[in-house]
């Protein structure tokens, strides 16, 4: 089976992902690994994983979501947030980028951490609205963001990728 990983990665989370899952595949298996090309080799299975950006996937990862027609493919990504309704949300966005031809076998979700950038954005609005609870929620949620993925995610990406390749 011919197998390409194709990921968009903003901090290094959803590389880590796509890593993962490398390392459960046989190589020899593997026709590409590594960021969107505007030409992609033609694979048996798409593994396409992507940050979260606003709410939905980056917009290389969109553009070859939208470009493959007739494949069987898996999604997997990383968000700031975490939270299985809050996956499902984020996915059902993603889902309006795949062509209706596609065999979609399954999506994958872990938290990630989210750049410095963010957490001092949220300390500035709490510092201008010291009462606003969802902010002081939200830079909670950024600490616990900086462990992940950890290894509990990582040995759950590997096990989704298996079962993926089993559906085959």
């Amino acid at each position: 089976m011919k197998i390409a990983i194709i990921y968009d990665s903003n901090t290094g989370n959803t590389e880590m992902l796509a890593s993962a899952i490398k390392g459960v595949l046989d190589d020899q298996d593997i026709v590409y690994f590594g960021r969107p090309e505007i030409d992609l080799p033609k694979a048996d299975l798409y593994f396409i994983g992507s940050w979260t950006d606003r709410g939905d996937a980056s917009k290389k990862v969109i553009e070859v979501l939208n470009s493959l027609h007739s494949k069987k493919m898996a999604y997997f990504a990383t968000a700031g947030f975490k939270g299985e309704d809050y996956y499902e949300r984020l996915f059902k966005r993603v889902r309006t980028h795949i062509p209706e031809d596609n065999v979609l076998l399954g999506h994958f979700y872990c938290q990630g951490k989210m750049p410095q950038a963010t957490r001092e954005r949220y300390e500035a609005m709490i510092k201008a609205n010291p009462d606003d609870k969802d902010l002081k929620i939200s830079l909670a949620n950024f600490d616990a963001a900086l462990s992940h993925p950890n290894e509990d995610d990582l040995t759950q990406v590997k096990d989704w990728a298996l079962r993926i390749i089993d559906k085959i």
